[in-house]
């Protein structure tokens, strides 16, 4: 039985020694130290030698089993070893070949014209804030002195969230004043608020469901209209340059009173008339007024002794007119041959 067990241990070690892979080293051990394995045999014959035997015999076993399963170990690491190797000189890098240039993103044409905005306004004192675009009727309409048979507050014209319409996706940042005038409560006021607004409009060059407005609102003391005026044109002439061409045009709004709409020379006819500004020559930039003062008193704020202008801004036209853009509907669709012209 000892030449057995040092048969064993001589042919263990010299197979091991030749091991390529690991799983040729893992039959090995299941060859020399399994359930089944040769050892293991040897083992199990142990019952049929003498009770002075055994004891030597045990020990040599278990010298014979410490040897093949040290070597095992040691070749586990080896083999470990030369996968790392080989691994390394696979995966290497040469750092002297040049690298590919990385593409780096920018802002949106649309988020450019935006921050140019509030640059522009905070350079005048305005604060900058933000409200829900999920809002509630009252906020919306009521409060703004939009009566309840205005076609605006129609479902064919505004998206509701609620069966009675008590809310909706806000069809406009006009909201903002009331939020601005609850939240400052004390004159003076003078607030920008962005942010985005939902209509039931068709899409086409100038229109889209989904859009952005900037809402402006200014509260104080002996507020003319001649002060929105000069803010209005400070801002498109800080935009577009001092040569650009504005005209502003009688308008009705149930918030302002009285109101005007804003409009800017096409950039593309030069007020010939073209597809994007539907032969007109001018694209409506903005709608403007003094603060009725009924939405003044539905804040607490007395109309004898305080005015104050608003206005909104649709900011899809502000970067079409900033950037030169044909059709809004390029703003949105994320075409990449679009996009990084900017």
């Amino acid at each position: 039985m000892k030449q057995q067990l040092e048969t064993i241990r001589l042919e263990a070690l010299q197979a091991l020694d030749a091991v390529k892979d690991a799983a040729e080293l893992d039959a090995l051990r299941v060859r020399f130290l399994g359930k089944k394995g040769e050892l293991t045999a040897v083992l199990k014959s142990m019952g049929k030698l003498s009770a002075e035997e055994r004891p030597v015999m045990g020990q040599i076993a278990n010298n014979v089993r410490a040897a093949i399963e040290e070597k095992i170990e040691s070749t586990r690491a080896a083999l470990s070893a030369r996968a790392l190797e080989v691994r390394l000189k696979a995966e290497a890098i040469d750092v002297t070949i040049p690298g590919e240039p990385v593409q780096l993103g920018h802002r949106h044409p649309m988020n450019k014209a935006l921050d140019e905005a509030k640059d522009i306004f905070i350079s005048m004192g305005f604060k900058v804030l933000e409200g829900p675009e999920v809002e509630l009727a009252d906020y919306n309409f009521t409060r703004l002195n939009i009566a309840e048979n205005h076609p605006s507050r129609d479902r064919s014209d505004t998206f509701y969230v609620t069966d009675d319409e008590s809310v909706l996706l806000r069809t406009q940042t006009s909201p903002m004043q009331i939020r601005a005038m609850e939240q400052i409560k004390t004159p003076p006021i003078r607030v920008l608020a962005p942010g985005r607004v939902y209509r039931k409009d068709e899409v086409d060059a100038t229109h889209s469901p989904m859009f952005h407005q900037i809402e402006g609102l200014v509260i104080d003391k002996g507020i003319t209209m001649a002060d929105l005026k000069g803010t209005l044109e400070t801002l498109i002439k800080a935009m577009y340059g001092p040569d650009s061409v504005i005209r502003f045009r009688p308008h009705h709004f149930p918030f302002t009173e009285p109101s005007c709409e804003v409009d800017v020379q096409c950039f593309k006819c030069r007020g010939v008339g073209c597809p994007t500004c539907k032969g007109e020559g001018w694209i409506e930039l903005l709608g403007a007024g003094m603060v009725h003062p009924v939405v003044l008193e539905n804040c607490g704020i007395d109309p004898n002794v305080y005015s104050g202008f608003a206005f909104g801004i649709g900011l899809e036209r502000m970067a079409m007119r900033r950037f030169k853009i044909s059709d809004m509907r390029m703003i949105f669709e994320n075409d990449i041959r679009f996009l990084s012209q900017f």
